[in-house]
């Protein structure tokens, strides 16, 4: 057993032991409060920059697979749990957890007290750490951790996203360009499933390469890290809006705000986990929902008010969905493909589909 210890940036420290790799790592320290799906956890995009607290204490029971990634590799800074279990049962299983972790390169640290982690947390607000094996000086980790960088101003999307476009189901009715921020597997999943034909392009794409492959639609994916810190995306976006239905998540929907000349801003601790609760003003419908996002839209800010509030976060009131009154244009601050999740938000993929089918009739 390999002592190592998580500090934080405001002097609090966890003693541990660690499995998968060792070293030092750095990243903001969130929890997450999903029961399971540590795998497509680990491999969400999203998670670049940061280290994951799981709330729940066992984790590793089920091991790992080679069908439950999101993505090509872990985005992990860090992995933070109460027990990781060195026995594994499940008939897809490949290995278990530490060693698919240290063949990843990703430090985790067990033993901790992550219910007092979580609590701290969440009142104090996430937390820029690091997890080492090497260096077991509380000060001296203190000090590294309050100097490493954070998320704010922060452009993590070129850490994730495709180096080059490419074809993700090439039969389809309808011609989609995914903008890759740091895009899951299940949301092309989700998309081929319902007939479309997916071009996949980098973040860095231009507005022309875009519409160079006559798109019915346009997705803008989840990804890491500030959206205020992406400018070239937000122009490109802000290009297309009048061209073609558009369909954003997380990430994608914050950059739509921006698109739209609205601010966001960095929340206390986010939201991260498979149980979310989300409500459509409209109709009163509440969704269970899986989320994984620090930062937030500000409606209030945005000047067109033609894009209208559609959902709201029942824990915190935040901006969780908004939609245009006028254009095919509308955006969720949550993962309708689930993975993991409930999947009671799936039918928002359907709803992109019928607007680029109403569209297509129009023309």
């Amino acid at each position: 057993m390999v002592e190592a210890i998580l500090a934080l940036e405001d002097g609090k420290i966890y003693h541990g032991t660690a499995f998968g790799a060792e070293g030092e790592a750095y990243g903001e320290v969130v929890f997450n409060t999903s029961l399971m799906g540590y795998q497509e956890i680990l491999t969400d995009p999203s998670y670049k920059g940061q280290m994951v607290c799981m709330t729940y204490p066992l984790i590793g029971n089920y091991g790992v697979n080679l069908e439950d990634i999101e993505s090509t590799k872990p985005f992990v800074e860090g992995f933070i749990v109460k027990e990781v279990s060195n026995i594994y049962s499940n008939w897809r299983a490949t290995e278990d957890l530490g060693s698919y972790l240290k063949r990843n390169h990703i430090l985790g640290i067990q033993g901790i007290d992550t219910r007092a982690l979580t609590k701290h947390l969440r009142e104090e607000g996430a937390k820029k750490g690091v997890i080492s094996t090497k260096d077991l000086d509380p000060k001296s980790l203190v000090k590294k951790a309050a100097a490493s960088p954070g998320l704010l101003g922060r452009d993590l999307i070129k850490e994730v996203m495709c180096k080059k476009a490419y074809d993700w189901n090439k039969e389809g009715k309808f011609r989609v360009v995914a903008i890759d921020s740091g895009i899951k597997l299940n949301i092309l999943r989700n998309l081929a499933s319902r007939g479309c034909h997916i071009r996949v392009v980098p973040a860095t794409v231009t507005a022309e390469e875009i519409m160079a492959f006559k798109p019915h639609g346009l997705f803008l994916s989840n990804g890491p890290g500030d959206p205020a810190a992406l400018p070239y995306i937000v122009e490109t976006v802000k290009s297309l809006l009048e061209k073609m239905p558009i369909f954003g998540i997380c990430l994608g929907h914050q950059i739509l705000g921006h698109a739209f000349g609205g601010k966001t801003f960095k929340m206390k601790f986010g939201h991260h986990g498979g149980n979310q609760p989300v409500m459509d003003i409209r109709s009163g419908r509440v969704d269970i929902t899986a989320q994984n996002h620090g930062f937030a839209v500000d409606m209030e800010s945005i000047p067109d008010k033609n894009m209208k509030l559609t959902h709201i976060n029942l824990n915190d009131k935040t901006c969780a969905g908004m939609e245009h009154a006028k254009l095919p244009i509308f955006s969720v601050q949550y993962h309708p493909e689930a993975a993991p999740g409930p999947h009671d938000a799936a039918y928002l993929f359907d709803k992109f589909i019928e607007m680029m089918s109403r569209q297509g009739e129009g023309q």
